[in-house]
């Protein structure tokens, strides 16, 4: 079966359940997903993506349907978007053909670190001599007697702004589709507090998301906050140290008490601490409301990032030992294979369901 057929009997299976569901608005209270299902009488292919990326996979609305499986309607609302936000995910992505990047996605997450640690090692085994490697190295510019500062800068800024520009492209693309307008402040405010409180994570009143059975738990929401945050804080600490070197002509490594190494050392912790918590949450799941064809996707994104926040931390706990220059490459080479994989994995997702809650916004303001 090609894969135009599987995104077309996804998209069927969608537009069949969202009709049920608009018919018996049981769980119109539940989150944004179903009010905003209100709004249409017949579902086209737009109305659909979007619905789409606004679920959050709560599966509160699984538990509490009449018509969940076993029943002959089998209304499976969880799993039938998120199996069409992966036809999202590929359909918009940029350049058109890396979106078969997104298929059998942790098999591709495992052969592009693999790849990118091969390369990091082996520039270093070309450039650098075994001794600078294996030696330890302190103070100020310590970081570049094992990896030269243009070479690293060079290969960090160009495959950043890449994968910056192919992610935006793709929310680009999808906030076209789905006929957003441009956002006022309001809308940018309401988006920005929906996804910095998780408030779409809460579930049915508040009470968090539906895990392994119909009782409630707000764990998700929270590991998902300390991933989301501790990441952001990580982002930071390079921005700050990116600052550091340019404007104040301070080398790194940094002290331990700096700013840069405060905020990285936070947001490393948070980090791992958050996809760890993911990762035991997603294997004890009911996997009747996942989708089977995002679970390669789910974990790959997971295991990356979990290896970025630790792979940072071990290297700053051994930095200044003769272990360091290995640890570096380590880390760089993981680091590179996150940022070439960022528009082509389940990271999107908080683009995509960025844009599907600001158009959520926009609706609920807009007549």
């Amino acid at each position: 079966m090609t894969s135009a057929v599987i995104a077309s009997d996804r998209l069927t299976e969608a537009r069949r359940v969202a009709e049920i569901c608009n018919a018996c608005r049981y769980c119109e209270g539940f989150c944004a997903t179903f009010p905003a299902m209100t709004q249409y009488r017949t579902f086209d292919e737009a109305s659909l993506e979007y619905l789409a990326n606004l679920c959050h996979n709560c599966n509160a609305c699984y538990h509490a349907c009449q018509y969940a499986p076993p029943h002959e309607f089998g209304v499976n609302i969880p799993q039938a978007l998120a199996e069409l936000r992966a036809d999202v995910y590929e359909k918009w992505a940029w350049p058109g053909p890396f979106a078969r990047l997104l298929e059998r996605n942790g098999l591709v997450v495992s052969v592009v670190t693999a790849l990118s640690l091969g390369a990091i090692f082996s520039l270093l085994l070309y450039l650098q001599d075994s001794t600078a490697v294996l030696s330890a190295h302190d103070g100020p510019g310590a970081f570049y007697a094992v990896i030269g500062h243009g070479l690293m800068v060079a290969v960090a800024s160009s495959t950043f702004l890449f994968s910056t520009l192919a992610l935006a492209i793709g929310m680009y693309r999808f906030a076209q589709s789905i006929d957003l307008k441009p956002p006022t402040w309001v809308d940018l405010s309401r988006a920005g507090h929906d996804v910095a409180s998780m408030r779409y994570l809460g579930g049915h009143d508040n009470d968090g998301c539906n895990t392994s059975d119909a009782s409630f738990s707000n764990a998700r929401r929270i590991y998902h906050q300390l991933a989301m945050w501790g990441f952001l804080l990580c982002f930071a600490a390079t921005c700050v140290a990116t600052v550091y070197d340019y404007v104040f002509g301070l080398v790194a490594p940094y002290p331990f008490f700096s700013i840069p190494v405060l905020l990285g050392t936070f947001g490393g912790v948070g980090l791992g601490i958050g996809c760890i918590g993911l990762l035991v949450i997603k294997h004890k799941s009911d996997p009747q409301p996942m989708a089977a064809s995002q679970r390669g996707m789910d974990y790959a994104l997971l295991v990356l990032l979990l290896a970025v926040s630790l792979t940072g931390l071990i290297l700053l706990a051994l930095r200044e030992t003769s272990a360091m220059g290995l640890l570096l490459a380590l880390h760089l080479g993981v680091v590179l294979a996150f940022f070439l994989l960022m528009p082509y994995s389940k990271f999107v997702h908080a683009g995509y369901r960025f844009v599907a809650l600001l158009k959520n916004a926009q609706s609920e303001r807009l007549p």
